[in-house]
């Protein structure tokens, strides 16, 4: 048995679980949050229990000190040397990480050139590595890619059709995010598919963050996001994909620098800038209830996104076995899994019990009926397990 911490360091916080492996078991979890401030958030979870706590977290080292120091406060562990290895959730892979990798010096010099791809959570990333590497010197450090799963893809899905240099000059391509969770799914989703010939899946990954994929045995073959987590479908604050013009038209009209307009494409659009009420689903559906029809509308918007791209993989695969909601909003949002539903089911000849997809809250289960052309389920997903199985398999010599 050994003790695998996964963890998924943001630009102001660390969410982590600590795993007995290879049984899987959940011995904590919890979240350090409003790193470099003096009121920083501090959680943990453990047998039942739950403890809080505000203190000044300054940095990211002083986080991840306070998680280590409760692991023996409350007698988690006994030793850190209990720790056998760190998995830490990286966002972008770009072109070099097909699989997890040790989180050595070449690792951290390659996420380093791919700040320029990702610069809100790769710096988050490193210093996440480094916080827990001088804590725990003895334990084994590996990076999982968000981007890794979609390396699968043929340069017909990846590549945008930009003048070639630039794709060779700049790596300037469609790299998807997700990836690990879309494993899960592609994982656990087989369990419905193990008698179809090519398991063909179209996994949903929807939350505020959002991204589909479409997955023929096992591996990614088409992917929403693009260059960037900004592309794909409408999400909570980034617009998802738009006429590039609409770039430069705004900066044109409304006398704007870039770097606002792409900060608008980003953190004001999605259902914020549609809705005008909130980037959460919840808020948004609360007040389409109430009749603010701009609520309605982003929904309706949100939903014909969705239902667009589940059509074009539905072309991509050659037919589908397995639509799989996942993610925030996937897995507990009925009334936004219905409203992708409604958009599809009499062209994909689905068969849809809605009684039982109102009845599915964060729980797994099939929302198709008997004779549906393509089984519908609801699977939640579990990115922190797939990283622990990989510090497993890097223990193993196996990764």
């Amino acid at each position: 048995m050994s003790k695998c911490m996964a963890v998924n360091a943001g630009s102001s916080s660390i969410k982590y679980k600590l795993y007995e492996m290879p049984e899987e078991k959940v011995i904590c979890s919890g979240l350090v949050e409003r790193i470099g401030h003096d009121d920083g958030h501090f959680v943990i979870k453990f047998n039942g229990e739950k403890k809080e706590e505000t203190l000044p977290l300054p940095d990211h080292s002083v986080g991840v000190a306070r998680i280590l120091k409760a692991l023996l406060e409350f007698n988690i562990i006994k030793s850190y040397d209990e720790i056998k290895a760190v998995g830490h959730r990286v966002v972008q892979g770009g072109k070099y990480f097909s699989k997890s990798a040790y989180f050595n010096k070449d690792t951290e010099e390659k996420i380093t050139k791919l700040i320029p791809l990702d610069p809100l959570h790769a710096p988050a990333h490193l210093m996440g590595f480094h916080a827990f590497k001088d804590a725990l010197p003895n334990a084994t450090a590996i990076a999982v890619f968000d981007t890794a799963f979609h390396q699968s893809m043929e340069p017909e899905d990846y590549l945008f059709p930009i003048p070639y240099e630039f794709t060779e000059k700049y790596d300037c391509r469609r790299y998807g995010a997700h990836g690990t969770s879309h494993n899960f799914i592609a994982i656990e989703g087989e369990k419905y598919v193990k008698d179809s010939k090519d398991k063909r899946i179209i996994s949903c990954h929807l939350g505020s963050g959002a991204s589909l994929c479409a997955i023929k045995n096992g591996k990614c073959v088409a992917t929403s996001m693009g260059l960037t987590p900004l592309g794909g479908i409408m999400m909570g604050t980034r617009s998802g994909d738009i006429d590039p013009s609409v770039y430069y038209y705004l900066c044109d009209e409304a006398k704007l620098p870039y770097d606002e307009v792409y900060d608008i494409l980003n953190k004001k659009s999605g259902f914020l800038g549609v809705s005008g009420v909130s980037n959460d689903t919840r808020d948004v559906e609360e007040a389409a209830a109430k009749g603010n029809e701009r609520a309605k509308t982003s929904i309706a918007l949100w939903a014909r996104r969705v239902a667009d791209y589940i059509g074009s993989y539905y072309v991509r695969l050659g037919g589908a076995d397995l639509i799989a909601f996942t993610a925030g909003v996937g897995e507990n949002s009925a009334k936004f899994r219905e409203e992708v539903l409604k958009r599809i089911e009499e062209s994909l000849a689905l068969k849809i019990d809605y009684e039982k997809n109102n009845e599915l809250h964060g729980k797994e289960g099939l929302i198709s009926k008997e004779g549906s052309a393509i089984k519908v389920a609801v699977i939640p997903t579990d990115e922190e397990v797939m990283i622990a199985r990989d510090c497993m398999k890097a223990l193993e010599g196996t990764l």
